[in-house]
């Protein structure tokens, strides 16, 4: 079922009407009760009646709220003019928020693409686009945008993996938009049937679960360990290379293989080990 807008007329107007109504039907039953006249006094009853039961027509709608309106049963449609408005006394109206509302999942404790247990929660900005879908589809459409919400991240979380092990390969942790936009789409997905547009939906945790935290944390730092020596081997393997076409391009000393060969362990030595190097002053000729 799809939301259609109806018209309902302007409040005060009616308001206006039913009052003139009333006095009016009060003034007939005076005149024909005085006069005998009992069909006047019986049109004023009815028509005092009928202004009373139409006063019962008037609702309120405020801005970004939708009155979603039923008569025995049946959807009618659904007013958003906001103001003071009018509609048949007999009408059921519920109002429906559709301002821009947004909630944050409890913290969620799944396993990732590879198998780790983490803890992910995401926070989602969502608002009602049809409220006869929201009424009609599914019994609460808050809890439902709650609870799929919620099914749509841990799916997500199994799909990833926590870290990234590969080039190119995308993760829960370094891939931030992709991965918040991937959950946007999944919600929404599982949201349509509800008239709810999901507007963002982003992980606002993420952290592997207490038991495995300290070998993951040593497994990081291990990483990073092993990265920051690559580079540092990169560098002086530049740095020697350097050194040695300098020596050669000016001249300034013949190295046979076996003393460049000495000279490259040395300055590698040097340049990628962790305390500073101590300096050793050869007073012999290294030549007999």
């Amino acid at each position: 079922m799809k939301e259609k807008q109806t018209f309902a007329p302007n409040g005060f107007a009616v308001l206006g009407t039913c009052l003139i109504l009333v006095l009016a039907s009060i003034g007939g039953i005076i005149v024909g009760a005085e006069g005998k006249v009992p069909l006047v006094v019986i049109a004023g009853v009815l028509v005092l009646l009928a202004s009373l039961i139409c006063l019962g027509g008037f609702f309120m709608v405020q801005p970004n709220q939708g009155a979603v309106m039923q008569f025995f049963g049946s959807y009618v449609g659904t007013v958003k003019d906001p103001g003071l408005r009018w509609a048949n006394p007999f009408y059921s109206k519920r109002k429906i928020s559709l301002r821009v509302r947004n909630f944050e999942t409890a913290k969620l404790k799944v396993n990732d693409h590879v198998g780790n247990p983490i803890e992910i929660a995401a926070v989602v900005v969502w608002k009602v686009v049809d409220t006869a879908q929201a009424t009609f589809q599914v019994e609460n459409y808050v809890n439902f945008v709650e609870v799929q919400s919620e099914a749509a991240l841990r799916n997500l979380a199994s799909g990833y993996a926590y870290d990234a092990h590969a080039a190119g390969e995308i993760s829960l942790r370094s891939h931030t938009d992709e991965v918040a936009d991937r959950l946007r789409k999944e919600i929404q997905a599982r949201l349509a049937k509800a008239g709810v547009e999901v507007e963002e939906a982003r992980i606002s945790h993420l952290a592997y679960a207490p038991e495995i935290a300290g070998a993951m944390l040593r497994r990081q730092q291990a990483a990073a360990v092993v990265a920051a020596r690559q580079k540092i081997v990169e560098g002086a393997v530049g740095m020697v290379e350097m050194a040695l076409d300098l020596l050669s391009k000016n001249k300034i000393v013949e190295l046979d293989p076996e003393r460049k060969a000495a000279m490259v362990s040395n300055l590698l030595v040097v340049l990628c080990g962790e305390h500073e190097a101590q300096p050793v002053v050869n007073t012999g000729s290294g030549h007999g």
